[in-house]
């Protein structure tokens, strides 16, 4: 089958500790996140240099100081906490990519937009939604430097001696413990797809015509 011969790289997400970034804006679009010229490729890789472009360079193309992915330790952030409505704008899957190719695996907000949400999951980022005055509560530990700690079979923030319940959809969530991408997902149906392929060939053999 074709689909057997596609590499699944997809990284399966169980717990995850770091200090988080704290980008306190709101509404930042997928725009914000990979400008529209940098969504020529179709690969993965090779985005995250140009995660949030047009924030973290001047016209020079020179890393703006100020900007919190520019300074150290949030440059090595695998944790980004954000303002509400994060990811709206157009539907562009290399928002989570870029992301991902620069070290994010988990993004914190108030609220996310649909499409956005979802297609993270579909790429390994876990995005968690909490209360406004919980995110400013995690945020005093990135201000701090602190690390926090992310549980997904728990559903669980762990921060000092603190710890905060999120909610994550059941199936979403065995997704990105196992892994499991779009593919993967239709690779474990591989057994059934052959099967209706070998069934169409005898009732319908002229679709598989040249």
């Amino acid at each position: 089958m074709m689909l057997e011969s596609i590499k699944i790289n997809m990284q399966k997400f169980n717990t995850l500790k770091s200090i988080p970034a704290y980008l306190p804006i709101v509404n930042i679009d997928t725009d914000m996140i990979i400008p529209k010229q940098f969504l020529k490729t179709i690969k993965r890789t090779g985005l995250g240099k140009n995660l949030f472009f047009e924030m973290r360079y001047d016209d020079q193309g020179k890393e703006i100081n100020d900007f919190v992915l520019n300074t150290d330790p949030y440059n090595n952030s695998k944790i980004l906490i954000a303002g509400k409505n994060f990811g709206c704008g157009s539907s562009r899957e290399h928002a989570p990519w870029a992301l991902l190719d620069f070290g994010i695996t988990c993004v914190i907000s108030s609220s996310f937009a649909d499409i956005f949400y979802n297609n993270c999951f579909k790429n390994g980022i876990l995005p968690i939604i909490l209360d406004d005055d919980k995110i400013k509560e995690l945020s005093e530990y990135s201000k701090r430097k602190e690390e926090i700690f992310i549980d997904l079979k728990e559903e669980k923030v762990i921060f000092g001696n603190n710890e905060l319940k999120f909610k994550v959809d059941s199936f979403k969530k065995k997704c990105l413990l196992e892994g499991l991408d779009d593919i993967a997902l239709s690779l474990k149906k591989s057994d059934k797809i052959e099967i209706f392929e070998k069934d169409l060939k005898v009732k319908k053999p002229w679709v598989f015509n040249d």
